[in-house]
């Protein structure tokens, strides 16, 4: 999860949504554009095995959320999400609480074995985030965001998926990325209203990822101001990344500066990525994919926001499933 932190930062971010809106006007007189090719990044064979062993216990206990290894330049307008300067503690969470501003999931359920951590190398060090694994036709699907699988100019590299992480260890295995997407918006400007990546993983032991754990359904412009729930592995302080947490509570538009939803939350680094549902069954641990964890401003703690899916989301995943 990234936050902007200073004036500069929203004003930046107005900038993006001025610019597209008005290049999305001029475009409405003008003829249709031939479309957008969606970027992705291949890994070969060799890149995979080297993804696949370079990723151990030790390494991921000792992965960095990706917010906290920005470049002095980038730590300008973005900060790792933390409480301002205020201790933050995590109070024991009832299995199945509604609303809930951020704890431990213990209901059980699909979710827990669809989400996991997201690890992979970012400027040569090891980095964090999340996801989570939806139905596709290739069965071998994941959600996160586009900043966990490109950033400041670069695909990530040793890219695996681990669902159910837990405290180092990976009970249904590695999955490795064989192809990493993002939005066409995301890869020209970082644009937050487009902050979305897949990827798509390769059979491990014979077997493709949704036959393992199972896959969330997923939903595209099902509008605003609902009940949501967002997951997350959460490595920042007050979390360490070793359990699933999750937020839960009545959603809304962000108001402020972007088309994303907003959910009262307290996830921090290492919880981007991870999802957001509507519809969702406690019991069953199940629900609709809507958004991913994304961003904060520093101005509102305790506030997540995520990418609406809407058009350019389904085009993205339209593209992932069959890849």
């Amino acid at each position: 999860m990234r936050r902007h932190r200073t004036a500069a930062a929203v004003l930046l971010a107005v900038g993006t949504l001025l610019t597209g809106g008005l290049t999305t006007a001029t475009a409405a007189n003008a003829a249709a554009p031939a479309p957008t090719p969606l970027p992705a990044h291949s890994a070969s064979a060799a890149d995979q095995h080297k993804a696949r062993t370079f990723w151990t216990a030790d390494r991921m206990r000792n992965a960095t959320p990706l917010d906290l290894l920005l470049t002095p330049s980038a730590a300008k307008t973005l900060k790792a999400p933390k409480s301002q300067g205020a201790t933050t503690t995590v109070a024991p969470a009832a299995p199945t609480a509604f609303p809930q501003a951020g704890g431990p999931w213990t209901g059980g359920g699909s979710v827990v074995k669809t989400s996991g951590r997201v690890f992979f190398s970012f400027q040569g060090r090891t980095a964090s985030c999340s996801g989570n694994a939806v139905t596709s036709q290739n069965a071998s699907t994941i959600v996160t965001a586009g900043h966990c699988v490109k950033y400041q100019g670069s695909w990530h590299t040793n890219w695996v998926f681990v669902p159910a992480y837990n405290n180092g260890q990976a009970p249904y295995g590695q999955w490795t990325a064989s192809k990493t997407l993002t939005t066409p918006q995301w890869e020209a400007t970082e644009d937050i209203n487009y902050d979305i990546g897949m990827a798509v993983v390769a059979p491990l032991n014979g077997q493709k990822l949704t036959a393992v754990t199972g896959a969330q359904g997923i939903q595209f412009n099902g509008g605003y101001n609902k009940q949501m729930y967002a997951f997350g592995f959460p490595a920042a302080s007050p979390y360490d990344g070793t359990k699933l947490i999750y937020c839960s509570g009545n959603s809304s538009k962000d108001w402020l500066f972007s088309q994303d939803h907003s959910l009262g939350c307290n996830m921090t680094g290492g919880s981007s990525g991870g999802p957001w549902f509507t519809g969702f069954s406690e019991s069953a641990g199940t629900g609709l994919q809507v958004s991913v964890n994304s961003f904060g401003y520093v101005f509102l703690p305790n506030r997540m926001f995520g990418p609406y899916f809407g058009n350019d989301a389904k085009a993205l995943y339209d593209k992932a499933q069959v890849s």
